[in-house]
């Protein structure tokens, strides 16, 4: 495994939610990246975040990463959500909000 993928494992394993996102929460730098942040914000989610856009190396990485070809991509519990509008259809079914407090809940008794 190469420095890139191993950094975005690290980063993965050590947060329990994470959305590799263009932007931030605060200034997205594209739309989709700006509703996944706001479905988060909307399950009351605290989570981490990297700004792909800082680094191309990162940015192409995560994509081969998770298998996903597309930016912004959420990982909860270590695993890979999704895409945006995974994220969306899990927020508006409630099942979003319920993977993320299950997540912080473990990652807090661990």
């Amino acid at each position: 495994m190469d420095e890139v993928q191993q950094a975005i494992k690290q980063q993965v394993e050590s947060h329990p939610i994470i959305l590799f996102m263009k932007g931030t929460p605060q200034f997205p730098q594209c739309g989709f990246s700006m509703r996944a942040s706001q479905a988060l914000a909307g399950c009351e989610a605290e989570y981490a975040y990297v700004n792909v856009l800082e680094d191309e190396r990162i940015r192409q990485g995560i994509k081969e990463y998770g298998n996903w070809p597309t930016i912004p991509q959420l990982y909860v519990d270590g695993e890979l959500v999704g895409g945006c509008d995974i994220i969306l259809q899990m927020y508006e079914s409630g099942d979003l909000a319920k993977i993320c407090k299950d997540a912080v809940e473990k990652s807090q008794s661990a």
